[in-house]
C-alpha cells in the first residue's frame, strides 16, 4: 500500500501511478480515462474515477498542453473586476466552456497598456488554448505576442477598425449617437454628456454623442462635456456642474447606469423633478434601470449574448481551425422609460 502523502521524488501529492495501482491499471489507462475517455471502457473509467475520488488526486492538465501545445484554459481580460456590468458576459462565456471542457480564468487589465501587454504574456506563457479582450485597443507589443502565438483571440469590448483575429461586439459610438438622437427627437435640445473620458470605449462613446450633435446643427454650441469620477459620486457631480455652469441643459446622457441613478439621486436632494427639470438617459441597461423612480432610459447591450457567442466563436477556431464569420455585430436597443 503505498503512502499517499508526499512521494519519493519530493513534488508532493498524489501521483498518477498511484491512482494506476489503487484502480489496478496501468498509467496510461489512467492518462486516457482522464484526458480520452471516449476510447476507454466504461468499467475501467469508472474504476480510475473512483480512485481519483478517493484519493483526492488533481489531474494535470499541463503535462496535456505540454504534448498538445495548448491548455484547456481560456484566458479572459477585463478592465475591472469590480465592475458589475462584465458579469453577464462571463456568465455566457462559462455557459459554453464548462460543458465542452474549458476552464476560464479571469484577470483585469485597469485599461493600462502595460498591465495587458503582462496579463496577455503570463496567459501565453501559460499556454492557454485561447483569449478572451475586453479590450479593442492593444500596444504594439501586445499585438506581436498576440500575432506571434498563433492563439485564437476573441475581442468584445467595441468594433474595431483591425481586429487582432475574431470580433464579437457592438459599436459604442453607434450606440451613443443613437441615444443621443432618440433625446433630441423627444424634443431636447440641451443635452449634456456625462462620463469618464479615460478608456478608449468611453471616448468612443464620447465621439457619438458630439456627431450626433452636429447632425443636429448644434456642433457649434458650447460643449456639453461633463468630465466626472466613478460611481455615484459622478453622477452627483454631472448634476452639480450642471446647476452652476450649464442651468439650461433639459437632458443629461450619462455614459453609465451607476452614473445615471447618482445623477438621479442628486436631482431628488435637488427637489429637481426628473424629467420636467433635466430628463436622464443611461448607457447598458442593468436591471436596477427599471426599478428606481422614475425608470430610467438606456441603451440596451446583450451583454450574455456577447459572451455566448464570444465562446462559441473561440471553440469553433479551436476545434475546427475556421471561422466563416470574424466579426459578429450584435447592436443595441434603446429602452424608453419615464426619465425621459
Amino acid at each position: 500500500m503505498p503512502a499517499y502523502g508526499r512521494s519519493a521524488e519530493g513534488s508532493g501529492g498524489v501521483r498518477m501511478r498511484d491512482v494506476a495501482e489503487r484502480a489496478g491499471v496501468s498509467r496510461m489507462t489512467v492518462s486516457r480515462a482522464l484526458n480520452e475517455p471516449d476510447k476507454v471502457k466504461p468499467k475501467l473509467r469508472r474504476q480510475v474515477l473512483e480512485a481519483v475520488e478517493s484519493l483526492g488526486y488533481v489531474h494535470n492538465h499541463l503535462a496535456r498542453s505540454l504534448s498538445s501545445k495548448r491548455s484547456n484554459v481560456i484566458g479572459l481580460v477585463l478592465p475591472s473586476l469590480e465592475n458589475s456590468i462584465f458579469a453577464l458576459t462571463v456568465k455566457g462565456i462559462s455557459d459554453v466552456l464548462r460543458p465542452a471542457g474549458y476552464q476560464l480564468m479571469l484577470t483585469e487589465s485597469a485599461d493600462d497598456p502595460e498591465d495587458e501587454e503582462r496579463v496577455i504574456s503570463s496567459f501565453l506563457a501559460q499556454r492557454v488554448g485561447g483569449l478572451i479582450l475586453h479590450a479593442t485597443t492593444h500596444s504594439p507589443t501586445a499585438l506581436r505576442m498576440l500575432r506571434a502565438s498563433g492563439t485564437p483571440v476573441v475581442e468584445n469590448g467595441d468594433l474595431p477598425e483591425e481586429p487582432v483575429d475574431m470580433v464579437v461586439s457592438y459599436s459604442n459610438r453607434g450606440a451613443a449617437k443613437a441615444m443621443t438622437m432618440h433625446l433630441a427627437r423627444l424634443g431636447y435640445r440641451k443635452i449634456a454628456f456625462a462620463g469618464l473620458a479615460r478608456n478608449p470605449r468611453a471616448n468612443e462613446r464620447q465621439r457619438g454623442y458630439l456627431e450626433a450633435l452636429v447632425e443636429l446643427g448644434h456642433g457649434d454650441e458650447p460643449k456639453r462635456l461633463i468630465d466626472v469620477s466613478r460611481g455615484f459620486g459622478g453622477g452627483a457631480e454631472a448634476v452639480a456642474y450642471i446647476a452652476a455652469n450649464l442651468p439650461d441643459t433639459d437632458a443629461l446622457f450619462c455614459a453609465g447606469d451607476v452614473l445615471a441613478v447618482g445623477a438621479l439621486f442628486e436631482c431628488k436632494r435637488r427637489d429637481w423633478d426628473v424629467p420636467g427639470r433635466l430628463a436622464i438617459a443611461s448607457f447598458d441597461d442593468l436591471d436596477l434601470m427599471r426599478h428606481v423612480i422614475p425608470a430610467i432610459t438606456s441603451l440596451r447591450l446583450e451583454r450574455y449574448e456577447i459572451g455566448r457567442r464570444s465562446a462559441e466563436m473561440l471553440l469553433a477556431q479551436i476545434n475546427n481551425g475556421d471561422v466563416p464569420i470574424r466579426t459578429i455585430d450584435l447592436g443595441y436597443e434603446i429602452v424608453q422609460r419615464a426619465s425621459a
